[in-house]
């Protein structure tokens, strides 16, 4: 089943009146368990925030995804990260986070200081988008 992940929209300090989306949405969902290893497939849902997404950047650490912010966000300033997971408030390492300015939104899966069970980072193994929203997929070992 999928988790649904709730990621905060917080308006710059000073630009606290432009329009912004309350908050953006998240699912990721475990891959089945195969013996040594662990994957998760995740999506964000900034289609209905803005057009022509696709990734801008990508190196073994992170993945960068850009879009142009439909004319009701255009002037949104505000930057966010993971919320809550399933409506319970999440307190850990915000790895996907968002960024909302200068007519673009930036989504950013950034694996940066996770670790997996052995102390390894964990990969990013795949992304792209699907229906116009990005996908990815990370994981590591168990």
């Amino acid at each position: 089943m999928a988790n649904t992940i709730e990621l905060s929209v917080l308006p710059l300090l000073d630009a606290p009146t432009a329009n912004c989306p309350e908050y953006l949405i998240a699912h990721e969902t475990v891959q089945p368990y195969v013996e040594g290893s662990f994957a998760t497939n995740g999506m964000i849902k900034l289609r209905d925030i803005a057009t022509n997404i696709q990734v801008s950047q990508s190196d073994r650490f992170s993945t960068t995804w850009v879009g142009t912010l439909r004319p009701e966000y255009r002037n949104c300033q505000a930057s966010g990260g993971m919320l809550s997971i399933d409506d319970e408030t999440f307190e850990g390492h915000s790895y996907i986070r968002v960024q909302l300015a200068d007519g673009q939104v930036k989504a950013i899966l950034d694996m940066t200081g996770m670790r997996d069970a052995n102390g390894f980072t964990t990969v990013i193994t795949f992304k792209g988008l699907r229906d116009g929203n990005p996908r990815w997929t990370w994981g590591g070992t168990d």
